[in-house]
């Protein structure tokens, strides 16, 4: 028993000598148990990684037992993941909307209008309403990008905003 006192787990060569002991048992016990898809390598790594961060916590006659409970436990999570994973790949996305026809119609119309009117608007307009509108950009920072004033950017958007809202009947913006 004293001796155990003195080996440390988180020293290097006690550590290399746990791994050597009990990596390759280890992963024989998930292997067999789980198999190789879960990828047991990959467990037992995480495992001694594990072991490394408590090793403070953790004394040599408990060792074994943390690293095979530490094992299992992310072999049960990882099959709980796989199997939420399978679940939502099953299910099937619905392929229908509860628009109609002639909303999806007039939707589209509404959406080649407003590409039409964009298109009239001057350059200097149109980039700073996108800018704004679009891309959720302050008047500062596009002023900023612009090299122009705020006062100038707040002119361009607005009245670009105005020549919008006359062409188009029902267009609103937050």
């Amino acid at each position: 028993m004293p001796k155990e006192l003195n080996d440390n787990i988180c020293e290097d060569a006690v550590f290399e000598r746990i791994y050597n002991k009990y990596a390759q048992d280890l992963q024989n016990f998930l292997h067999y148990k789980y198999g190789e898809q879960y990828n047991p390598t990959d467990k037992v790594q995480d495992a001694f990684i594990k072991l490394w961060d408590n090793c403070k916590k953790v004394t040599l006659s408990k060792a074994k037992s943390f690293l095979f409970t530490v094992a299992n436990n992310l072999m049960l999570n990882e099959i709980k993941h796989q199997k939420v994973v399978l679940k939502y790949h099953l299910e099937k996305p619905k392929n229908y909307t509860n628009e109609n026809p002639e909303f999806i119609l007039e939707k589209e119309q509404f959406l080649q209008r407003y590409q039409n009117v964009l298109e009239k608007l001057s350059e200097e307009q149109r980039v700073a309403f996108l800018l704004s509108k679009v891309e959720g950009k302050k008047h500062k920072e596009i002023a900023d990008l612009l090299g122009v004033t705020q006062k100038v950017v707040e002119y361009r958007i607005y009245s670009a905003f105005d020549t919008l809202r006359n062409e188009l009947e029902g267009f609103k913006i937050k």
